[in-house]
């Protein structure tokens, strides 16, 4: 009977020991299991951040180039219109005069406005 109690105190003696020799490296293995989800999820946060940086700028570039198409545009209509000053500086362009001067007073939009409604009732 001695020899059964002496077989228990060994056999718990070693499962102590066992445990205390595994624990820490259970603990490790928690702990590098936690330390990898947080990295994880860091990672995706950083990467849904970038995604949205990089959508910001597309949309950026985008309003950035109807930009500078409206400039282009902007200064296309500028020199046709300082070539349109040098031809009536040299009188190249009498012929429309009245036109043009009837567009830059208004005058042809009231005229054309008129016209507009006298049809309508018509």
């Amino acid at each position: 009977m001695t020899g059964v109690i002496i077989a228990i105190v060994v056999v718990v003696v070693l499962a102590l020991i066992l445990l205390a020799v595994l624990r820490p490296r259970m603990k490790a293995r928690a702990e590098e299991r936690r330390l990898h989800e947080r990295r994880q999820e860091v990672a995706g946060r950083h990467r849904a951040e970038a995604e949205e940086r990089q959508l910001h700028a597309r949309r950026a570039e985008t309003e950035a180039r109807a930009a500078e198409a409206q400039a282009q545009q902007a200064r296309a209509e500028a020199e046709l219109h300082e070539s349109r000053a040098e031809l009536h500086d040299r009188g190249m362009a009498d012929d429309a005069l009245d036109e043009e001067h009837a567009r830059f007073t208004g005058e042809g939009d009231r005229a054309a406005g008129a016209d507009d409604r006298t049809e309508r009732r018509a």
